[in-house]
């Protein structure tokens, strides 16, 4: 009997913290790292006879994802009371939505390794975040910190449309670029601003009916994601095929050990008892609201990725990595936009050695030493003959050290090209006097030997002469010199 072919079936439900100054419900700060209990209010420890104040900022961001996925806006939406116990929720319950959310179906396509892929969006809805437990110096007990408890989330849930950990990655990453772009998110996975439950099955090929999902919960890093995934699909298939059942539960993932273990037994809608808030009106959105946010609305990175192939003449795979991230695009837009700079050298310069450093110092594009204006100039001096591409690279890495301007570290190294054709001309002469083997060897027809020539020198004047006049002078002389 042939081996049964195993099909993977991943949604996820990514949680995003909203880019308010104060919480969803109440007047206290949103801000990150504070001391703990700092930040948290007389509605987030659930003092008797507070009551919510919805903050329609996060409303408005809401709407702002939903029209840029072109999702339903439901003007109607209403906020319900989603009950369970953890000591990190003085409440008792979290108010969420459930029945009728602020955002209804969309889509987000991705790329995959078979092509775009068309991924269903089920809702966006509003809730609040919980506190926190904390474990690490409390000699054996538990810390509460409640400063996150009220932060505003959009929860994003897809449909099962994805079919393996990679495609999962994509999906993610692509929410993260599109909350970043749309200004309502900082999406630092680090801080927790962006993270996702994984709600993973798998089935026989060709099967409709889905098998029976286990939930991976709070993966924040893309990494992660897809490392968790992939154990849990490999974990599934082992049960199945040694005649096990899966258990419908939450799991958590272990980093360290690159696996999941359980966290507890899955719940169902019905166990977290949800009914409306009596304190919160169902709240409603009219098409005036609806079109400012519309009118607000930035280029969209699909938009903006097409608009540079078409634009600069780049490739999708270069300006997919460009409009990754917002702020990389306006980089990459404001280098390209300066005078004499030419867009795909610009792109390779981004795309190579200023994202090798920025890697290597674990910095952002925002962060860089060189702003555009600075970068520009690099590119400007290679493009005016000033400097070679070779030198450049010893200039980027003086600039980014903080060692001066580009003119000032090209004058100061002395690094200016030669193009005077004297100057070359003389030492093409001195090299082919110290090297009549290979002029003879040139003279032969065995012209590999020429490149050798070049580097000779290239050598001689310290990397300097420009390269297409080198070229174009060694073959006139080895040429005149054979005829």
């Amino acid at each position: 009997m042939a081996a049964t072919e195993w099909e993977a079936v991943i949604g996820l439900e990514v949680h995003v913290q909203l880019k308010t100054r104060s919480k969803i419900f109440a007047a206290s700060d949103t801000g990150y790292g504070a001391e703990p209990n700092t930040r948290a209010c007389a509605f987030s420890i659930a003092l008797p006879g507070t009551l919510p104040v919805m903050n329609v900022e996060a409303a408005r961001l809401a709407v702002r994802f939903g029209l840029a996925v072109g999702a339903r806006i439901n003007r109607h939406s209403v906020f319900a009371r989603k009950h369970y116990f953890y000591p990190d929720l003085p409440k008792g319950y979290q108010i969420s939505q459930y029945e009728q959310p602020i955002i209804g179906s969309g889509e987000m396509e991705i790329d995959t390794a078979a092509g775009p892929k068309v991924i269903r969006i089920t809702r966006a809805h509003l809730e609040e975040d919980a506190g926190k437990s904390l474990h690490e110096d409390l000699h054996g007990m538990t810390g509460i910190d409640l400063n996150r408890a009220g932060t505003p989330l959009l929860e994003i849930v897809s449909e099962a449309d994805l079919r393996s950990a990679a495609e999962a990655a994509a999906y993610l990453r692509k929410v993260h670029a599109l909350v970043r772009y749309l200004d309502i998110s900082d999406g630092n996975m680090q801080e927790g601003s962006l993270r996702c439950d994984a709600n993973v099955s798998v089935r026989p090929a060709g099967q409709k009916a889905f098998g029976t999902r286990t939930e991976l919960k709070n993966i924040n890093s893309f990494r992660f994601v897809e490392k968790a995934i992939d154990f849990e699909v490999q974990r599934h298939i082992e049960v199945l095929e040694g005649g096990g059942a899966i258990v419908q539960e939450t799991r958590l993932y272990d980093a360290e050990g690159d696996q999941t273990r359980p966290m507890r037994s899955k719940e169902e809608a019905h166990d977290y008892r949800y009914f409306p808030d009596p304190d919160l009106p169902a709240m409603r959105l009219d098409d005036a609201f609806i079109d400012s946010v519309r009118a607000e609305l930035p280029e969209l990175p699909d938009a903006r990725k097409r608009r540079f192939q078409s634009q600069f003449a780049l490739s999708a795979e270069d300006t997919a990595q460009l409009t990754a991230e917002r702020e990389f695009a306006d980089y990459f837009e404001a280098l390209a936009a300066a005078p004499g700079v030419d867009a795909k050298t610009a792109a390779n310069w981004l795309l190579g050695d200023l994202t090798a450093a920025l890697n290597k110092h674990g910095m952002r594009i925002e962060q860089s030493p060189l702003p555009p204006a600075h970068m520009a100039q690099l590119l400007q001096r290679i493009a005016d003959r000033t400097i070679s591409g070779k030198i450049a690279k010893e200039v980027f890495a003086a600039a980014w050290r903080g060692e001066g301007g580009v003119d000032d570290i090209i004058a100061a190294r002395g690094l200016k090209q030669v193009t005077d054709r004297a100057e070359i001309e003389a030492v093409v002469e001195r090299v082919a006097g110290d090297h009549p083997q290979q002029v003879e060897q040139y003279r032969q027809g065995r012209h590999k030997v020429f490149g050798f020539l070049v580097g000779q020198v290239m050598k001689a004047t310290g990397g300097k002469a420009n390269p297409a006049r080198v070229n174009e002078i060694l073959r006139e002389i080895l040429n005149r010199e054979t005829g």
